[in-house]
């Protein structure tokens, strides 16, 4: 029994050496050694030990460059020319995830009460980022942070410039809020905590409970983070986000669509809110849902396209948007206003 434990020990220790890289005499990773040494005034000896055995994230690098991924033979993904957002919908939008926000709202209330005295936004939208981001905090993703964008910073992949970027602004966060990245979880691309803020977006985040630190891993700074991400990116409290509108026939082509393209709403003919009047007068986007025998036509508004600076997606933003309305409807039904 001893010699068995013996051998499956040196099997595991092998197994962790031909996952591991040692980064130090790797062109780019020097490159960027010497960056951090120089400009951001690091040590070298503390950057080598950090890269001499980095876990090779060999899943989450093939998401960004393909020759990494398994030569499993698979049926080519058919993409519907129509009925995108049914599928979107189906994945962010179902009952058990507006249910535990609602929880989740009720739950934190008093942080949520705090978080928009100070910074004007409703508490159903960070809400719905939240639970849309990590599912409550239930998935802050299992992926080593510093491993997983050392490996996409320093190997060849159509993303490497920013996963250096990242990585920069990893370090430099352990370094001022004093951690160690090694012990940091990560999504596949680096992103952390409830919020899923990348490294880079942690100068959005916010001490809210005055322990000294700004972690997106407690609930207070992370309502708090968000809320302030939403605020410095223009956000216009009590203003409304979107609404449905109609027009003529299924779908619709003749208007650029998306949260690019602003329109005053006067130069929109045929075009009109679907359940009466929005009181809004600033110009709109027009957001395209594509359904698999129509398209839905929304506005988008300001406090819209703030959305799509957390993540660039007209779906996502719509997804958020739609989420908060279900989570402040069931919580208005269940506890009464906020």
């Amino acid at each position: 029994m001893k010699q068995l434990k013996i051998f499956l020990t040196l099997i595991l220790l092998s197994t962790i050496g031909l996952n591991a890289k040692d980064y130090r005499k790797n062109s780019v990773a020097k490159e960027f050694i010497n960056m951090m040494v120089k400009e951001h005034h690091f040590k070298r000896s503390y950057l080598n030990t950090l890269f001499r055995d980095v876990k090779f994230q060999k899943r989450a690098l093939s998401i960004f460059n393909p020759k990494y991924r398994e030569k499993v033979k698979k049926t080519p993904k058919k993409y519907p020319k129509h009925g995108s957002w049914d599928i979107y919908e189906k994945v962010h939008l179902g009952d058990t995830r507006v249910k535990k926000g609602i929880e989740y709202l009720r739950d934190n209330r008093t942080v949520f009460k705090k978080v928009y005295k100070k910074y004007g936004v409703s508490p159903e939208y960070i809400t719905a980022i939240i639970g849309i981001e990590s599912y409550y905090g239930y998935n802050r993703g299992k992926f080593p942070a510093l491993d997983t964008l050392a490996t996409l910073g320093f190997e060849e992949n159509r993303r490497s410039k920013y996963f250096r970027y990242e990585l920069k602004n990893l370090l430099l966060l352990s370094k001022s809020q004093s951690f160690n990245p090694k012990d940091v979880k990560s999504s596949y691309a680096g992103a952390i905590g409830l919020g899923q803020f990348m490294p880079s977006s942690y100068y959005y985040a916010v001490d809210f409970n005055g322990d000294g630190k700004k972690s997106m891993q407690t609930t207070s700074d992370a309502i708090a983070g968000i809320a302030n991400y939403f605020k410095q990116n223009g956000w216009r409290k009590g203003e409304p986000v979107a609404t449905r509108v109609s027009f003529s026939g299924n779908r619709f082509t003749t208007k650029k669509t998306g949260y690019n393209h602003k329109y005053l709403r006067t130069s929109l003919k045929g075009i009109s809110p679907k359940f009466g009047e929005w009181k809004y007068d600033g110009d709109v986007r027009l957001i395209k849902l594509k359904r698999y025998y129509y398209d839905e036509l929304w506005y988008g508004a300001k406090n819209f396209y703030v959305i799509t600076r957390y993540n660039h997606s007209s779906y996502y933003a719509m997804a958020i948007h739609q989420l908060a309305k279900r989570i402040r409807g069931g919580y208005w039904k269940k506890y009464g206003k906020f």
